[in-house]
């Protein structure tokens, strides 16, 4: 069952809900890295420090999870990776059409 397409792509749906923090915050570090509000004056490497830990620690457990599926899958890895973004991004983008 775990070599089937079906069960990775579940897995990072589900995946893809408390992805939604970090994917929050690479939106704010990208909004603000152009335009940054006039409040915010303590520079940019404390939101770097402050967003990019959990964000690089929400990565590394995406991929943690993802690296022993990649492995039993009967994907090739181009595919299998593919297929797990895309996944991960599904609750995001359906988050985006509902409620604009």
């Amino acid at each position: 069952m775990i070599g089937r397409w079906y069960t990775a792509f579940g897995i990072n749906v589900l995946l893809g809900g408390p992805a939604l923090v970090p994917l929050f915050l690479l939106y704010y570090i990208g909004a603000t890295w152009v335009h940054p509000a006039p409040e915010e004056n303590d520079g940019f490497g404390i939101v770097l420090i402050a967003f990019g830990l959990p964000v690089a620690a929400c990565g590394f457990l995406w991929w943690a999870v993802n690296r022993p599926f990649a492995r039993r899958t009967q994907l090739s890895p181009a595919q299998y990776w593919t297929l797990s973004l895309l996944g991960t991004l599904i609750p995001a983008l359906t988050l985006l059409c509902v409620d604009p």
